[in-house]
């Protein structure tokens, strides 16, 4: 599988079971899910897959289990951000054996190092990775990767195949855009944040990795092709209508129990993310999950709307009458309301 590497992936969640141990049999369940639903590939050991709180070993079987279930029907772009270079050409040797389409990496993380050193890094990463290579910018976790230090690396080196931007700087993304797409128009142009996702599009990024895709695939993949047919008005308004969603989910007590709380809305059981939450960070979790629950109702998830009247949309409900007549309530606005979802 080659070419430009296009459209949305998905940052996937890790689901684990009671013992704490990734749930495999799960975490293939909604893979299959979202590929059934139209996802353009998969994006396995990102943040939102917890892969700093993952082992190595943890982290290679996550990429195993997820192209196991995948069997080659959209491509994945893999996590591959480990600590020195030895392991990250490790995981990249995996990756391609598993026939993974390219590896994504962030720059050195936890140290502050140089742009003169960032820009060795990856050149030497680049000549000897036998997979390609997507640089992942998000400064917010590691150092950032300048834009001339981009720019030089996408004309000089062929493996590397295209960006990441998680910077939430739309400035940083035009410049991108201006300086890079020019001169190799093959070279990939991903958007990571959710919130600047059509205005990426509509000024010629090549798609993103959304969060959000996990969870409302649907809607995400439809946002997407609205844009890809010129339809702007249409992605414009399914921009606004998922910014509540994304900003509920992102925003939820230590990231990413508001997605893994979408998640199981959405009918999955993928259990508490990998760090502990106080007594009252779980009491603001219910409160949170509710919220959720009613936002994805109101876009269009009738199944949501239970557990959006279970806590009387937002609200403690006082019976089991009222706890359905709000379900009923809801389902009927839904149905309503309702489009065709794009796959």
């Amino acid at each position: 599988m080659s070419g430009l590497i296009k459209g949305v992936f998905v940052p996937t969640v890790v689901p684990y079971t009671k013992d704490g141990s990734i749930d495999e049999a799960e975490l293939e369940h909604i893979i299959h899910w979202l590929i059934r639903k139209g996802i353009s590939g998969l994006y396995p050991n990102g943040s939102m897959g917890e892969f700093i709180r993952l082992s190595f070993e943890e982290r290679k079987k996550v990429v195993e289990i997820i192209a196991r279930a995948a069997g080659g029907r959209v491509p994945i772009l893999a996590g591959a951000a480990e600590p020195n270079i030895d392991m990250v050409l490790d995981m990249c040797r995996h990756c391609a054996d598993l026939g993974c389409r390219a590896v994504s990496l962030t720059g050195p993380y936890y140290y502050k190092v140089s742009q003169e050193s960032i820009e060795q890094y990856f050149r030497e990463i680049a000549q000897r990775s036998p997979i390609d290579i997507i640089l992942y910018n998000i400064p917010q976790f590691a150092n950032e990767i300048s834009l001339p230090v981009l720019e030089r690396l996408a004309l000089d080196c062929p493996r590397i195949v295209g960006v990441k931007d998680s910077s939430m700087d739309m400035c940083r993304m035009l410049h991108t855009l201006n300086a890079v797409k020019g001169q190799r128009p093959a070279f990939s142009v991903l958007v990571g944040w959710e919130e600047l996702f059509v205005p990426s599009l509509f000024m010629g990024a090549d798609g993103g990795t959304l969060s959000t895709a996990g969870v409302a695939p649907e809607a995400i993949m439809k946002m997407y092709h609205a844009a890809r047919s010129g339809a702007w008005a249409e992605a414009k308004r399914m921009q606004f209508k998922l910014l509540e969603v994304f900003q509920a989910m992102v925003s939820a007590t230590n990231f990413p129990e508001g997605f893994r709380a979408g998640y199981e809305i959405r009918g999955f059981r993928v259990g508490p993310a990998r760090h502990p939450l106080s007594v009252d960070e779980r009491r603001c979790m219910e409160e949170i999950r509710g919220r959720i629950a009613c936002l994805l109702a109101e876009c269009g998830f009738p199944e949501a709307a239970e557990t959006c009247a279970a806590v009387g949309g937002g609200k403690t409900s006082s019976s089991k009458d009222e706890r359905d007549a709000l379900v009923r309530s809801i389902v009927r606005d839904v149905l309503k309301n309702i489009e065709p979802k794009g796959q």
